[in-house]
């Protein structure tokens, strides 16, 4: 059997490296694009270790040019595409009076744009092998969350245009995936940005506490081979979701408390 390719943005750490892994050790080529050259030639050798084919390109989702290339090395690594995953992203935390309007850019040049950038040079390729394309989102694209408005602002905007892209593919064969994890241990709330953009360094959050960036890639791994249109993890996450959907008035009461009660919290 030919092994598919997969190609997966911010794979360097986290759930972009743990899903990585998951594939390698299904067999798949893998296709691995990240900002940090070191960080992910030592993901690649993992993943190599597994006997995967791996091909790496160093680049910037926010970058068009260089969504371009991570594509095309892909390519030309090993043919067809069959599994996008818009793994790349970062967070903030700050009072929106107080955050410089740089900061919600930056966001949505990585969530959301970066998102756009790398579907629309895979996309092609995904429509001949009648493929999917991921969005790693977050319940914060389904609920506003205070302290973060450029992160619930990017991921509420991926959310639309994937949907906005699955309707458009009803009768192509596209798989279309939103999957929104939930608080995951990694390292994206230590690179969060504070309101004046510089990283924050150190989580607000129990990290030993979370689900693992393991299980959510394992996770997507499942859901993408019952092509699930959504996949919403863990109890909090559910629940979030649901109470927002019916009594809004008592989600903003709940999320506002809950970001009240963290270290350091804005409020």
């Amino acid at each position: 059997m030919i092994a598919q390719t997969i190609l997966i943005t911010g794979a360097s750490s986290g759930i972009g490296r743990a899903l990585a892994l998951e594939y390698a050790s299904k067999g798949w080529n893998l296709a691995l694009m990240a900002r940090n050259k070191e960080k992910l030639t030592r993901v690649a050798e993992d993943c190599k270790a597994l006997k995967a084919n791996t091909c790496i390109s160093i680049g910037d989702v926010s970058i068009e040019a260089d969504c371009q290339d991570f594509v095309e090395t892909a390519l030309h690594a090993f043919g067809d595409l069959h599994v996008l995953i818009n793994n790349a992203g970062i967070s903030m935390r700050g009072i929106f009076k107080d955050t410089d309007l740089s900061v919600l850019k930056n966001l949505m040049d990585v969530n959301f744009w970066g998102t756009v950038n790398c579907t629309k040079h895979a996309l092609p390729y995904l429509l001949k092998t009648k493929g999917t394309v991921i969005g790693v989102s977050s319940i914060a694209g389904f609920k506003g969350l205070p302290a973060r408005t450029g992160y619930s602002s990017s991921k509420f905007a991926m959310q639309g245009f994937l949907e906005s892209l699955r309707c458009e593919n009803l009768e192509t064969g596209l798989h279309v995936l939103i999957a929104c994890p939930g608080y995951t241990a990694s390292s994206i709330r230590e690179n969060a940005l504070d309101s004046k953009g510089n990283a924050q360094g150190k989580t607000p959050l129990k990290e030993d506490k979370l689900m693992s960036a393991e299980e959510v890639a394992k996770k997507i791994y499942q859901a993408v081979k019952v092509k699930k249109k959504y996949l919403i993890l863990t109890t909090q996450g559910k629940l979030a979701v649901f109470i927002n959907k019916w009594w809004p008035s008592l989600a903003d009461r709940l999320t506002f408390n809950v970001v009240k009660k963290e270290p350091n919290s804005p409020f």
